[in-house]
């Protein structure tokens, strides 16, 4: 009786201790199916599934005898069995040495056994981890296969102990042991020297070079001295190619290739080969908005400003003058090797449709033309050539304002005129309409000039003044409201109508802008004087007022 309770004492003890949460080590008493039974020392013994003993492909063979350590889970379960795991065993003892690596900034060991949304697990000999997609290796990488199920190195970067969470990364391994090669390998380098490299990768602006473990740049500027606009048209993935290093850069390890180095400067003598004035056949590469480059050979390629293309065409795109790869004649403007540029001219190859007018309708010479445009300042007239001619709101008409005359014409008019002068320098031509009727203010001679006194017929009476056509003429002329009577009282435009003749003097006469001012005023005064003088002189003893009447009635004679 003593005996049984003393063993019921010993065994409440044990069942006191703290077991459960730590690992153990057992005896592997018996094998059934896929399970292991191990004794651990307590009531009964607890089973343990043979998959815990070959996880992620390691040799986990195990036999009846093998000592193993395994995690209490449970002392005991509702069935009255211990609750052991071997893989919180082994991820217990990972743990621990995974946090000391961590803190020393060490390497692990892992192998990549599945993946998840976002990456892959990792088993760090229990213990698993997360890697991250981005992550795995330095380039994304389409098939992860081959790294499944290999030991390989890892760098821990974050470790949460209370959450379970480990991230890993392959990646920093990866940076690590080619930064050390590329330093190398740089060291090995020098600028100037010609190596063997392979294209590895294409984009817009260049290649990316394999010289043996370290990349460099071939900039789309550096493949060749002619225009490249995507590598492609030069370089393949996967091709074996013969560059010179440009420029390397020893801080980041970062390295320029060229191709273009390695043949002759076609710039070379530029100046010699391409004289200021020769013509030459070239190639249209590109077309902008402010031009056109033609390929004159190889690695030269010349510009073609807007300005150069036509005679004409002023504000026309360029595209519609010229194609890409279309062959064209241009004329060399003006060579500069130092900024490696050309200035070509395209309508230097035809003749100046300018100096061709001038020399086939010299001034004086009449021409015909239909009006293009018209505007607040003349008109437009296209004439042979594809040139076009103004004709000046002063020329439109002798007789009428600009404004008015203007307003007889429309667009697509047919028209007749005379050249009045051809500037080829600023391509204009300056043309007139009435000049081709004669000049009447030439050819009114003598009969207006300033002073001189004419009789004109009214033909118009407005609030300003009264407008007549001079006798004999085809010119007209106003005589404002203060010129119509040296009386003030009879300055009334109403007193006078249409058709009515008057006699008035010539007070201005502007042959530049071939306008005539007349004054009824200024005729009575002038006869007024005329007459004081002409009577006053005698001894009649008449008055002022005698001399008037007098003159008056001479007027009236006449």
């Amino acid at each position: 009786m003593k005996e049984d309770f003393e063993s019921l004492l010993m065994d409440s003890f044990i069942d006191n201790e703290p077991l459960e949460g730590t690992v153990v080590k057992g005896t592997v008493v018996a094998i059934e199916k896929d399970l292991a039974i191990i004794d651990v020392g307590l009531k009964t013994e607890g089973r343990v599934a043979l998959k815990e003993f070959g996880q992620a492909g390691r040799d986990g063979t195990i036999q009846v005898g093998s000592e193993v350590e395994v995690y209490v889970d449970r002392v005991e379960n509702a069935m009255g069995e211990a609750v052991l795991s071997r893989e919180k065993a082994r991820r217990e003892e990972s743990w621990v040495k995974l946090e000391a690596l961590h803190a020393k900034n060490e390497r692990v060991e892992g192998i990549i056994f599945n993946q998840v949304k976002g990456g892959f697990t990792v088993d760090l000999e229990g213990a698993v981890a997360f890697l991250p997609r981005s992550q795995v290796d330095i380039r994304p990488i389409r098939d992860i296969g081959p790294l499944m199920n290999v030991p390989q190195p890892f760098q821990i970067l974050k470790m949460d102990k209370r959450r379970g969470n480990i991230v890993v990364s392959r990646r920093a391994i990866l940076e690590e042991s080619r930064a050390e090669q590329r330093s190398e390998i740089v060291q090995q380098l020098e600028e100037g020297q010609v190596v063997d490299g392979v294209v590895k990768n294409i984009t817009d602006y260049g290649a990316f070079v394999d010289l043996g473990g370290i990349d460099g740049l071939l900039h789309v500027t550096d493949i060749a001295w002619r225009r490249v606009n995507h590598p492609t048209e030069v370089l393949q993935i996967g091709e074996t190619i013969k560059v010179q290093i440009i420029r390397i850069n020893h801080e980041s390890h970062r390295i320029s290739l060229g191709m273009k180095q390695l043949q002759a400067d076609p710039w070379e003598g530029i100046e010699a080969k391409y004289p200021v004035q020769a013509k030459f056949t070239g190639r249209v590469t590109n077309i902008t908005d402010y031009g056109a480059f033609v390929e004159l050979e190889p690695g030269i390629e010349g510009l073609i400003h807007v300005s150069e293309m036509s005679w004409t065409k002023k504000n026309v795109h360029p595209g519609k003058i010229v194609s890409t790869s279309q062959e064209v004649e241009v004329v060399v403007l003006e060579v500069d090797p130092d900024k490696r540029r050309i200035s070509l001219g395209l309508k230097q190859t035809l003749s100046n449709p300018w100096e061709s007018f001038a020399e086939k309708y010299p001034v004086g010479s009449d021409i015909e033309g239909e009006v293009k445009n018209k505007t607040e300042f003349g008109l437009f007239i296209g004439l042979d050539g594809d040139v076009d001619g103004m004709v000046h709101l002063s020329d439109l008409d002798w007789n009428r304002s600009g404004e008015e005359a203007l307003d007889a014409y429309n667009r697509g008019d047919i028209v007749r005129a005379r050249v009045l002068d051809v500037d080829v320098d600023k391509e204009r031509i300056s043309l007139g309409i009435k000049q081709l009727g004669g000049d009447p203010y030439a050819e009114a001679g003598d009969t207006v000039r300033k002073g001189a006194v004419v009789t004109g017929t009214v033909t118009e009476v407005n609030d300003g003044g009264i407008e007549v056509q001079i006798s004999d003429t085809d010119l007209t002329a106003f005589i404002r409201r203060s010129d119509l009577s040296r009386d003030r009282n009879d300055q009334r435009p109403e007193r006078f109508s249409k058709g009515e003749k008057v006699d008035a003097r010539v007070t201005q006469f502007d042959r530049k802008t071939n306008r005539i001012s007349l004054s009824i005023k200024a005729l009575e005064i002038a006869e007024e004087k005329e007459a004081v003088a002409q009577y006053g002189s005698s001894d009649s003893g008449a008055s002022l007022g005698d001399i008037l009447g007098a003159a008056l009635k001479d007027r009236e004679k006449n």
